[in-house]
């Protein structure tokens, strides 16, 4: 019985509580008529924003099938022209002394571009004595890349290798053989 009068209590409090706040809140607005606010009618044309994202120039280069059945590509080094077979297994730009005699007779390869001495294996696995150097510029297509790394090998006979030292600096490459082209994205 005394729960039940307490219950009472409190929710008669409650009560008292929840309708003195609701009048203050409202400022005798239940005896103000509320008018629904007016919508203006607005036509409003929205346009499509159309966003232009830039693509990088692609970058063609011809592929030349020679008689040994081996592409090669046209590259420049150091501002001369010379053809490499493109080579996705070399680690680096490879040539060999005999082009390097000619770059540096040409003055386009000078003492400070010599790095430093290395032995490199071939695909056959014979390991060649021979030297690093620093390409000024090797320029593929449309595409100049500065400070490249390179392998002169002891070998007069070495082809010339455009190897992952250059290649890794472009993002895609793919082949079209239809076309015989390179195109380096």
């Amino acid at each position: 019985m005394v729960f039940n009068s307490i219950m009472k209590y409190f929710f008669s409090s409650i009560i008292i509580i929840f309708v003195s706040f609701h009048i203050q809140s409202c400022g005798g607005c239940s005896n103000k008529r509320i008018e629904k606010p007016q919508i203006l009618e607005k036509k409003v044309e929205i346009k499509p924003q159309v966003v232009e994202i830039e693509k990088p120039m692609m970058n063609i280069v011809k592929m030349l099938q020679e008689g040994d059945g081996v592409y090669r590509i046209p590259v420049l080094i150091n501002d001369v022209q010379m053809k490499f077979i493109f080579d996705t297994g070399a680690g680096m730009i490879s040539m060999s002394a005999t082009e390097a005699r000619f770059l540096y007779k040409q003055g386009t390869l000078t003492d400070e571009d010599f790095i430093e001495t290395a032995n490199f294996s071939d695909a056959n696995g014979d390991i060649t004595p021979g030297m690093v150097v620093r390409l000024r510029t090797v320029k593929i297509g449309n595409k100049t890349l500065e400070n490249i790394k390179a392998s002169i090998v002891d070998n007069d006979k070495a082809p010339l290798l455009l190897g992952q030292s250059a290649l890794e600096k472009f993002g895609k490459i793919s082949i079209d053989y239809n076309k015989s082209v390179l195109v380096f994205e």
